[in-house]
């Protein structure tokens, strides 16, 4: 299959390794702890309906979206907010090109958080491998490093200077990796699940995740959770997709992939949940624990199965996958925009600076601000206020005829006003929904 040429890093050379590249951004913590926690905490089947219902609005219009802006732009989030803009006026193409700014500063603070919690999965691998957490008080030893300066620095090194390494060939590197991680990353939890499927009473919570209590969907904040999870879940950000979409060829239908993108990622997300929220209901745990559901409860529970140790190295070889391949995503959509704006710098060059401000940021957060606090501000500002411009810049900004020509490149089927209609009545005012209600929640608690 013939893919486009990438001035700085080349095109994806297949579908397949698009779609895997794609999916491993979207699949991350969002899906193995942040599914199974909403899950728990919001009606369980019937937050899945509703979760499910945003993902088929959100991969029909704006996952596609931030690809074909990507294709079109042929770069990152500054230039592509840039050419989206333009198609008003000249004026507009440079404003538009300030506003991608925040969008792309969100990708950049979600990475610097983001390394410190992966470098916590590797410090959790390699206490794994040597045994130490099969016999540890699971809640002091996360305390131990959660709540200490500087205690995972090893790990955060190798961290981020291992993710940007898969970077320095581009696409090319980006797509061979995913090929690799993503597949051990759905046979690692469908082993798991299988597993988990052992332990006693686990129908329990087989019929929390798949019997919907009908009454938990009056509940307008069942609804605003699950928006928020399909939002991210598709990393629909208003700038991390756009920089995958411009290495895609001109040949591909965007709507297909953005589909099949959705499904596996929502794949990722119901089996990590088959592994969690069944071996609370087994061990009587909290299934809305957060972060410390990877760290605390599956660790006890890990401990107390046959084969745990083994177990305990596959889970976190399979949680270093998918952080890596989403903060490939993050990464590279920085790094493109730099390229873009900045000519003369090398692709090398500009991810060594990713490294530095990544390492120096992220190690001092751990000792200031912990990464909780960060990643709050960054998820519940930066992030709904960069997914709610870019919606607004596609479907309100851009001249509509100049997106549909892109949607429909390759499509086989031709999307219209239908489908434009539902990108700026529906997709739009859900962004900004979701923008308003972060806000809010975060003044009002």
């Amino acid at each position: 299959m013939e893919m486009k040429k990438k001035e700085h890093s080349g095109g994806f050379r297949s579908r397949w390794g698009f779609i895997l590249a794609s999916v491993g951004s979207a699949v991350g913590m969002a899906n193995v702890w942040g599914f199974p926690n909403k899950l728990g905490s919001n009606g369980g089947g019937a937050f899945l309906i509703a979760y499910l219902f945003f993902i088929f609005i959100f991969s029909y219009v704006g996952l596609p979206a931030e690809f074909a802006i990507g294709r079109r732009s042929k770069t990152g989030t500054l230039g592509s907010y840039e050419n989206a803009w333009s198609t008003r006026s000249k004026i507009a193409g440079k404003t538009g090109g300030i506003v991608a700014w925040l969008p792309l500063a969100g990708s950049m603070c979600i990475a610097i958080g983001y390394a410190v919690i992966v470098a916590y999965v590797l410090k959790a691998l390699f206490n794994s491998l040597t045994g130490t957490l099969m016999s540890v008080d699971t809640a002091t030893w996360f305390e131990s490093f959660a709540l200490t300066p500087y205690s995972v620095i090893p790990f955060h090194i190798i961290v981020v200077i291992g993710t940007l390494f898969t970077l320095f060939l581009g696409a090319k590197s980006i797509e061979r990796t995913n090929k690799i991680m993503m597949p051990v990353f759905f046979t690692i939890f469908v082993i798991l699940a299988i597993r988990v499927a052992m332990l006693p009473n686990v129908m329990e919570g087989y019929l929390f995740m798949f019997v919907p209590r009908w009454e938990a969907l009056k509940d307008p904040m069942v609804w605003i959770w699950a928006m928020g999870q399909a939002f991210f879940s598709l990393s629909i950000t208003g700038s991390g997709m756009i920089v995958y979409g411009a290495y895609l060829g001109e040949q591909e239908d965007v709507i297909a992939v953005s589909r099949k993108t959705a499904i596996f990622d929502t794949i990722a997300a119901l089996i990590a949940a088959l592994v969690i929220i069944p071996a609370c209901f087994s061990y009587q745990l909290d299934v809305g624990a957060g972060p410390s559901l990877l760290f605390v409860t599956l660790p006890t529970i890990l401990q107390d199965i046959p084969m745990g140790r083994i177990f305990a190295i596959i889970l976190y070889v399979a949680m270093i996958f998918a952080g890596i391949s989403s903060l490939q995503n993050m990464f590279e959509a920085v790094c493109e925009s730099l390229l873009h704006k900045f000519p003369k710098l090398s692709r090398k060059a500009v991810l060594t600076i990713l490294c530095f401000i990544c390492l120096g940021i992220g190690i001092n957060m751990e000792a200031i601000f912990h990464w909780g606090p960060w990643m709050d501000l960054v998820s519940i500002y930066i992030i709904p206020i960069g997914a709610t411009l870019g919606a607004a810049s596609w479907f309100w900004v851009m001249k509509k005829e100049d997106l549909l020509a892109e949607i429909n490149k390759g499509g086989s089927k031709t999307q219209g006003n239908i489908w434009h209609f539902i990108g700026r009545y529906v997709y739009v005012p859900f962004a900004i929904i979701l923008c308003c209600v972060a806000l809010f929640m975060k003044v009002a608690f």
